[in-house]
């Protein structure tokens, strides 16, 4: 689908896609057997732009907008999406959480080495027993004069074993979101430690981490925003990152249509070539449907975010209908290759196994919906 789009956007699109066909696409089955990408590709995709994006130039960025964002996780997500994690996460999570929330002081530290991917981030919020329930976390950060110290666990950390600094939310005051305050903690801080978690059914390339913190010190002006917001930070944050998840989905959908249709262009049955079927082309039909679906829902909420209004329902909406649709997407293009879809040496199985956790993670599908049902009745389902 080719909608309107500026030149400049149209031409990161094309530079984005012809970076990733040379040096992602070709490896992707490799790193999936390996459970690990190469790592030398992280700044090849900075020199690019994709950490980048939307930061501001005084801060090391591109600056950008947010569409053009969309295309470079959808580019991503298309080609593999344990890249995509990696620069959401870091210059997406992390980064736009410092731009917006911290000191200027953090942003001159900070945001320069992120941008040019020089230094990775993490997002310490999901715990063993707090996933959708973040507001009730246990981790808990003490203040020792002019220092805090954390101590608590965190689960299904992406970048986790990769990542320079790790932001963190812990408990500070009493129960509920409003006693929950954010931190950057370097990850080569006495007490902290990441173990990798293998044996993922997706995203097997990307680093995810469970991260261990036992009496770790880091001083007061560590704190991101003030004392009791970060609940409200991470909650905010969220909703642009399901804005980057939306959209590495809309490449998993287009991935999976372009699979199916070079297979069904070429694979002879019956005679024919099987594009040729009615039930064939019923399927690629859906999995084409749902690209343009989830993209203008996606290049919707990008737009609002673009314009400065109010995009948390658009954001939920791009995420439920983008996480479900690659599912959906990746299924069928299995069913079009046949047995041939069932083994990685073809797209569709790695596409499905990654479209799974996009249905989980940055909120569950269940979440989206209850948040898209609070906007439109105007009551919480939420305890």
């Amino acid at each position: 689908m080719d909608l309107s789009l500026s030149d400049e956007q149209q031409s990161f699109r094309d530079l984005a896609r012809e970076f990733l066909d040379k040096e992602a696409v070709p490896h992707r089955i490799e790193w999936d057997r390996r459970e690990a990408v190469d790592l030398d590709i992280v700044p090849k995709m900075a020199e690019i732009g994709f950490f980048g994006l939307t930061i501001p130039e005084e801060y090391g960025g591109l600056g950008g907008d947010y569409v053009t964002y969309a295309i470079g996780m959808e580019e991503l997500g298309r080609a593999d999406s344990a890249l995509r994690g990696i620069v959401s996460v870091s210059s997406g999570l992390v980064g736009k959480s410092i731009l917006f929330h911290g000191t200027e002081e953090q942003k001159q530290e900070w945001l320069p080495q992120l941008a040019t991917a020089s230094k990775l981030g993490c997002f310490g919020l999901t715990e063993p027993d707090t996933g959708s329930d973040a507001g009730n976390l246990t981790s808990r950060a003490k203040r020792d004069g002019d220092d805090w110290v954390i101590n608590g666990q965190k689960l299904y950390i992406t970048n986790g074993t990769w990542a320079d600094v790790a932001l963190v939310f812990a408990r500070t005051g009493g129960d509920g979101p409003k006693g929950v305050t954010a931190f950057l903690v370097p990850t080569d801080t006495p007490g902290f430690e990441a173990r990798e978690i293998k044996g993922k059914l997706g995203l097997r390339g990307q680093a995810t981490a469970e991260l261990f913190l036992a009496d770790v010190r880091v001083p007061h002006s560590a704190m991101l925003g003030e004392e009791g917001q970060g609940f409200k930070i991470a909650m905010s944050t969220l909703d642009k990152g399901r804005l980057a998840v939306a959209s590495g989905c809309v490449g998993i959908v287009q991935g999976c249509l372009e699979s199916a249709v070079e297979y069904a262009t070429t694979r002879t049955q019956f005679g024919r070539k099987i594009a040729g079927f009615q039930m064939v082309q019923d399927m690629i039909a859906d999995i084409s449907l749902d690209a343009d679906a989830a993209r203008l829902l996606v290049w919707r909420c990008a737009d609002l975010i673009d314009r400065g209004e109010p995009f948390g329902v658009a954001a939920s909406k791009a995420k439920l209908y983008a996480s479900e649709a690659a599912v959906r997407a990746a299924n069928l293009a299995i069913q079009v290759h046949g047995g041939a879809g069932y083994v990685d040496e073809y797209p569709p199985s790695k596409y499905l196994r990654d479209a799974r956790v996009m249905t989980l993670y940055e909120g569950t599908s269940q979440i989206q919906k209850l948040l898209i049902g609070r906007a439109e009745t105007g009551i919480s389902a939420f305890v």
